[in-house]
């Protein structure tokens, strides 16, 4: 998937309804940005199933406050619509993978704890296990699917 630009109309709309996804700030001045875009892009054809958006800084001013991002690039990602990643420098195609990777596998019930959002049991804790013998959700918490979001 092509990387995909992010403006103030759509950035909370995009982190919202994708499992992850990594978005690089960047500046048309800036020569670290050209250097580091043929490795964003690459990581964008390897890895289909993530978002990989692009902010243009100097166009999109209220999203680089909103982010703090003062240094470029600089590097976000977000997985299940929470922050999980924030940092400033040249990413390296390896160093990308590795970031990739690390949220691609994080432990998200346990990132929750330590952030003070609710665990995925606290979320699910409305569905109750069914009567023996008839068919329902299974009890426990739910491995799959976005939290909160039950279906009918």
């Amino acid at each position: 998937m092509p990387t995909m630009p992010l403006t103030q109309q759509n950035f909370q709309t995009v982190v919202a309804t994708n499992h992850i996804v990594l978005v690089d700030f960047w500046a048309t001045w800036c020569g670290w940005c050209t250097r580091f875009a043929p490795v964003y892009e690459a990581s964008s054809e390897m890895h289909r199933d993530i978002v990989h958006a692009t902010v243009e800084a100097e166009a999109e001013p209220a999203l680089a406050a909103a982010g703090q991002v003062d240094r470029y690039p600089w590097v976000m990602a977000f997985r299940e619509g929470m922050l999980v990643h924030s940092q400033a420098g040249f990413l390296p195609a390896d160093q990308l993978e590795e970031l990739v990777q690390q949220i691609r596998w994080m432990d998200m019930e346990a990132f929750r704890r330590e952030h003070g959002q609710p665990v995925r049991a606290e979320m699910t804790a409305a569905v109750e296990a069914p009567e023996p013998g008839r068919a329902g959700p299974a009890p426990g918490p739910h491995p799959y699917g976005w939290p909160g979001l039950r279906s009918a």
